[in-house]
């Protein structure tokens, strides 16, 4: 259910004009161009937005960074710029993730006030002090719930929740296997798989075995040591579900590993080739499901307040509890943009936009890393 409030909405006077004792410029990290995040994003102050009648202004406190955030920044794959601009970036700041407090609203906005503490899921804007966005991906944050927990569920957390509840179809009891468990979207799904009583299997690397047992995973296979699809095959397990997060298997391989009713759920693919990046994986094996009897959805995840609620809920009871590598600060962007570029990123890195990194490491808490 999306957020409502008893108390009335509270307005900036003449919403669109400078607010008394807040700042008019803000420190972003933007980027003018398309390339690699350590050559394009700079550190530039831009004009503090202001929200449109059916907008919030939120003071951000904690963003966090995505495989998405890549995407974005390079420009690739090259279809995306049908919708970031083809030639320049018009999403020009990088973060989709945001947790903050509402500091404006517009004057078509109901159900968030002035002074609500909330997290969001955004188009771009979120590393920086104040982003404007619509509510459809917002709802409020339990003061329970720490700013970074927040700050690192929209993107990562919406993709497994939705994948696995809805795309999936998971039921307690089955078996999932979760390819590609050691990054943000992976330890959200080996949490909800276990929350929703299933029996997970998880792959990642070796230095990420401790982690990824101590998020739930039943059992841990390290790709170092062990090929899965050769480890499925010697031990003859199937799985209801294969929730493939990194997209290195070819469909025949992934339909090997499934049972009778089994459902593949794709969410990317090899990011090598600029042109289609993970899409020609992605539409191949789609293609390649066409003909078999195994069920097949690959997809992005989509805005959804109820469903991030939902995600707030579950981390407000301890049901599953974000994994954050480390805590950078604005300086720490385009960095953590290049390690995420190498596929091999540890759980979240989380942005606290109005500090340095080494400001925000020592306010920040690393969990699960």
């Amino acid at each position: 259910m999306s957020p409502t409030t008893s108390s009335t909405t509270q307005h900036d006077a003449g919403v669109g004009s400078a607010v008394a004792g807040r700042p008019t410029t803000m420190r972003a990290a933007t980027h003018a161009r398309y390339g690699d995040a350590v050559d394009v994003i700079e550190l530039r102050d831009v004009d503090v937005p202001q929200p449109t009648a059916d907008e919030v202004l939120i003071e951000v406190a904690a963003s966090s960074l995505n495989a998405i955030d890549h995407h974005y920044v390079t420009g690739t794959p090259y279809p995306l710029r049908l919708m970031s601009g083809f030639r320049t970036p018009q999403r020009s700041i990088v973060g989709a993730d945001v947790a903050g407090t509402v500091v404006a609203t517009g004057s078509d906005v109901t159900g968030f006030s002035v002074g609500d503490d909330v997290v969001a899921l955004v188009n771009g804007g979120g590393c920086a002090r104040f982003v404007a966005t619509t509510t459809a991906g917002m709802t409020l944050r339990p003061t329970t719930v720490s700013i970074d927990d927040a700050a690192s569920t929209p993107v990562a957390g919406l993709t497994a929740i939705q994948g696995l509840l809805k795309h999936a179809g998971l039921r307690a009891g089955e078996r999932v296997l979760v390819n590609g468990a050691a990054g943000g979207v992976g330890t959200f799904a080996v949490q909800i798989a276990a929350a929703a009583g299933a029996h997970v299997t998880a792959v990642c690397s070796g230095r990420n075995v401790e982690m990824v047992r101590a998020l739930g995973a039943d059992h841990v296979i390290d790709y170092t040591q062990a090929d899965v699809a050769d480890e499925v095959e010697r031990t003859g397990e199937r799985f209801d579900v294969v929730f493939d997060n990194v997209g290195n298997r070819p469909a025949r391989t992934l339909a090997r590993m499934l049972t009778g009713s089994g459902r593949v759920v794709l969410t990317t693919g090899p990011k090598s080739s600029r042109l289609l990046g993970p899409i020609r994986h992605m539409l191949t094996t789609r293609l390649s499901f066409l003909f078999r009897s195994a069920a097949f959805t690959s997809f992005v995840a989509e805005a959804s307040a109820d469903d991030l609620e939902r995600l707030i809920q579950m981390i407000d009871s301890g049901a599953i509890r974000p994994a954050i590598d480390r805590v950078v600060g604005i300086d720490g962007v385009a960095d953590g943009l290049a390690e995420i570029a190498t596929g091999h990123t540890r759980a979240k890195i989380v942005v606290h936009p109005t500090e340095s990194s080494g400001e925000a490491a020592g306010s920040g808490v690393a969990d699960g890393g």
